[in-house]
C-alpha cells in the first residue's frame, strides 16, 4: 500500500494544513507501515475521514479497520449518511456490530464517548483464574481500553463491582473475585451529557468510568484521553460564545469564509441592535449635552467602567458553574456577594472618577468651583451606579439562562456590555441632570 520512500513524519505533519487533499495522499503513502499508522491514529477524525475517502476501497478497509470502535464512530460521524453506510460495511463483523452500537447514541452523551471493549471479570471467579483470564484478553486480537481497571459482572452483565490490576497480585489466588472486589463503582448512564461526565473525571480524579444503562447493565467505559478532548471542545465552545459569535464545528483555518460570516453576523446584528438604544439614550438627553458639552468627556469611562465589572461578573458565575461550585439554587448568595463587590469596586472607581475631575477640570472650571465640585460628585454617584449594576447584571444574567434552559456563556461579555452601557448612560445624565441643573441655562 505504501511506497516505502524515506519520508519525515514531523514533517508531514507540520505541512498537512498547507497541502491539498492529492498531495496529502502522496505523503501519507509515502510512509512506511509503522509512520502511517502513528500518523493516521494522530490526525482528528475530520482529516481522518477527508484521508479515508481519497483512498481506494482496500486502503479504505485495512485503515478503517485500524481503528478501535470509538475512533472509528468519530470518523464516521464526519462523514455524509451516504458514505457512511458503505464504510460501516468495510469493518469485520463484531467491530461492525459495535460501532453500529454506539453510533446510536448521539456525540455528547457519554455512549456517544465509551468503548465497549474494558477488561472484565466474573465474581466467582479464583485469582489465579482471573489472572489467566486476562493474559488471553491481552494477547487476542482485540485490544482493550485499558487494564488498571477490571470489572466484574453477573451474568446479565450488570455492574456489581471493580478490582484493579495490582489488588489481582496481591491477595491468594486460591480467593474469589468477589472478595477483593469493591462495589462502591462510580457510574455514568450512558445518555449522561459529557459535561457531567467531564466533571465526574475531576471530582473522583479516575483514569475510566463505566458507562450502564437504566437497569445497571454495563456498556461500556469512556476514558480520560476521551475527556480530555471533551474539555478542549467544550472550552473552545464557551471562548467563542465569551467572543459574542456562534461556536465553530471545524478549526478556525478549517472554516470556510461563508461560515465565519454565519456563525459572527447574528450576534453582531443583535448586539448593534442593542447598540442602537444606546444612541437613543443619547438622545434624549440632548438638551443636557448641548448645555455642558463637557458631559461627553467621560461617557467612556462610564461605558467602560459598567461594561468591563459586568464581564468580570459573568466571567466568574459561568466559570463557577461549568465546574459545579455554583448551582441554580446559590443565587442568592452569589446576588449578595456581588452587591458588596460592587458597591467596593464602585466606590474605588468613583474616588478615581472625582480626583480626576477636582484636580483636572478643564472646561469644567470656566463654571466654577461649586460646578467641579458636583461635576466630581456626578462621577462618583455615577461609577457607583454603574459598576454595582454591572455587577449584578453580569452575575445574575447566566443564572436567567440556565433557568431558561440555555448555555450560561451565551451571557457573553459583548452582551453584557450592550446591557449596561444603556443604562449606564441612563445613570450618568439623570444623576447630572440633578446635580448640575443649575447650569444647564449658561
Amino acid at each position: 500500500m505504501n511506497q516505502g520512500t524515506d519520508v519525515d513524519i514531523d514533517e508531514l505533519r507540520e505541512a498537512w494544513w498547507l497541502l491539498s487533499i492529492e498531495d496529502r495522499l502522496a505523503g501519507f503513502r509515502m510512509l512506511d507501515a509503522g509512520a502511517a499508522g502513528e500518523f493516521f491514529s494522530d490526525l482528528d477524525p475530520h482529516d481522518q475521514a477527508a484521508l479515508l475517502l481519497a483512498l481506494r476501497t482496500q486502503e479504505r478497509r485495512t485503515w478503517l479497520r485500524h481503528l478501535a470502535p470509538d475512533d472509528a464512530v468519530d470518523l464516521l460521524q464526519e462523514v455524509d449518511d451516504d458514505e457512511r453506510a458503505g464504510l460501516i460495511t468495510l469493518l469485520d463483523h463484531a467491530t461492525r456490530r459495535e460501532v453500529t452500537v454506539l453510533l446510536a447514541y448521539k456525540e455528547d452523551e457519554a455512549g456517544g464517548l465509551m468503548s465497549s471493549r474494558f477488561a472484565r471479570l466474573r465474581p466467582d471467579m479464583t485469582i489465579d483464574e482471573a489472572v489467566g483470564y486476562l493474559r488471553r484478553q491481552a494477547v487476542s486480537s482485540v485490544e482493550l481500553e485499558t487494564f488498571y481497571y477490571i470489572y466484574v459482572l453477573d451474568a446479565a452483565q450488570r455492574l456489581l463491582g471493580v478490582v484493579t490490576f495490582r489488588s489481582l497480585f496481591s491477595v491468594a489466588g486460591s480467593r474469589l473475585v468477589r472478595d477483593i472486589m469493591r462495589d462502591d463503582v462510580v457510574t455514568v448512564h450512558e445518555e449522561m451529557d459529557q459535561e457531567d461526565v467531564a466533571r465526574l473525571f475531576a471530582e473522583y480524579d479516575l483514569i475510566a468510568l463505566p458507562v450502564v444503562d437504566p437497569d445497571g447493565r454495563m456498556k461500556g467505559i469512556v476514558t480520560v484521553d476521551d475527556i480530555v478532548d471533551v474539555v478542549e471542545e467544550e472550552a473552545t465552545e464557551d471562548a467563542h460564545k465569551f467572543g459574542g459569535l456562534e461556536a465553530l464545528e471545524l478549526p478556525y483555518l478549517r472554516t470556510s469564509v461563508f461560515s465565519l460570516i454565519r456563525k459572527r453576523a447574528g450576534w453582531l446584528i443583535f448586539l448593534f441592535l442593542g447598540g442602537m438604544l444606546t444612541a437613543t439614550a443619547l438622545g434624549q438627553f440632548e438638551d443636557s449635552i448641548a448645555a455642558l458639552s463637557f458631559l461627553t468627556l467621560f461617557i467612556p469611562l462610564i461605558i467602560a467602567s459598567g461594561g468591563n465589572s459586568g464581564s468580570q461578573a459573568s466571567t466568574l458565575v459561568i466559570r463557577a458553574m461549568a465546574v459545579d461550585e455554583v448551582r441554580l439554587r446559590d443565587w442568592w448568595r452569589v446576588a449578595r456577594r456581588e452587591v458588596a463587590t460592587g458597591v467596593a469596586l464602585g466606590a474605588v472607581l468613583g474616588a478615581i472618577g472625582f480626583v480626576r475631575v477636582f484636580f483636572f477640570p478643564g472646561a469644567i472650571a470656566e463654571l466654577g468651583q461649586n460646578a467641579v465640585l458636583l461635576m466630581g460628585l456626578t462621577m462618583t454617584i455615577s461609577l457607583l451606579g454603574v459598576v454595582l449594576f454591572g455587577t449584578l447584571v453580569g452575575s445574575m444574567l447566566p443564572f436567567l439562562l440556565r433557568r431558561a434552559g440555555l448555555d450560561p456563556a451565551s451571557a457573553s461579555a459583548p452582551l453584557v456590555a450592550t446591557l449596561v452601557d444603556v443604562t449606564g448612560l441612563l445613570i450618568y445624565f439623570f444623576t447630572a441632570s440633578y446635580l448640575l441643573r443649575e447650569f444647564f441655562g449658561t
